[in-house]
């Protein structure tokens, strides 16, 4: 555990087998093996071990971690299902309303996963975690006024949360309040400096401004390394009324290299 939460997810994966070498019910060394393996995007490989753990032991912890994996290789009706029942199970088990409205945002199904957090919100209204992650959401159903008042009041609560920063500077940015929203985002990348999808937000801002030279300064260091983030750096810079727009992505990777 020490090894995972110190980011050394390698060791932490070798570790965590050698104990199951030897023990293969010992549900802990399970529990860290896949988060090992999903830390690395082998959430395909995270399930077995897993799905193993549950059959022996009834932990919610356990059922809301398999969901993840399950959503994370593309199974996400099975992870919707079985989150369901784990958040019948009582005592609640919090983190599993919040994955499974997780999921259900990510396949669109915005409404239902509101519902999800509304009801997790009535057994723990002052959940800050819980607020937030409605807050998120919201924007999807285009009531950035109700999520721009959470965000608003979460932010007296912690300030300097760089999940809520990011959050309202998102909702500031589609509400086109570019200055506002670039000066939450150079907060949250003080603390986060290498978060591309922070940073590419961020040069979202900055391109609306015209400050086209940092904007794309900016998109540079997003992209730099991570031949993932292709698509969402040139969205950002096509999309921007001040941008570039490009027919071919080998064409945005050259410009932006």
């Amino acid at each position: 555990m020490v090894a995972l939460q110190m980011g050394q997810v390698v060791e932490a994966e070798r570790l965590a087998a050698e104990v199951l070498k030897a023990n293969r019910t010992d549900v802990g060394a399970a529990s860290i093996l896949a988060r090992a393996l999903m830390a690395q995007r082998r959430n395909e490989e995270a399930i077995a071990p897993l799905e193993r753990a549950t059959r022996r032991v009834e932990d919610p912890g356990l059922e809301t971690l398999l969901s993840a994996a399950l959503g994370g290789a593309g199974r996400r009706s099975e992870a919707i299902d079985l989150l369901r029942r784990t958040i019948a199970r009582r005592p609640p088990f919090l983190p599993a309303f919040q994955e499974l409205a997780g999921q259900l945002a990510a396949a669109g199904r915005f409404d239902e996963a509101v519902a999800v957090i509304d009801s997790a919100l009535a057994l723990a209204p002052a959940s800050l975690e819980l607020q937030l992650l409605l807050a998120q959401i919201l924007p999807h159903r285009n009531e950035r006024g109700r999520a721009r008042e959470i965000l608003e009041k979460l932010r007296t609560v912690a300030p300097g949360h760089p999940d809520i920063l990011a959050a309202l500077a998102r909702v500031l940015l589609l509400d086109g309040e570019y200055a506002a929203a670039a000066d939450l985002y150079r907060q949250v990348l003080a603390q986060r400096p290498d978060d591309p999808l922070t940073r590419t937000s961020f040069s979202a801002c900055l391109l609306e401004m015209g400050d086209r030279a940092a904007g794309e300064a900016n998109l540079r260091l997003a992209l730099r390394g991570r031949p993932q983030m292709i698509g969402r750096t040139a969205s950002a810079l096509a999309m921007a009324s001040h941008g570039r727009f490009f027919f071919r992505p080998s064409a945005v990777a050259k410009f932006l290299s």
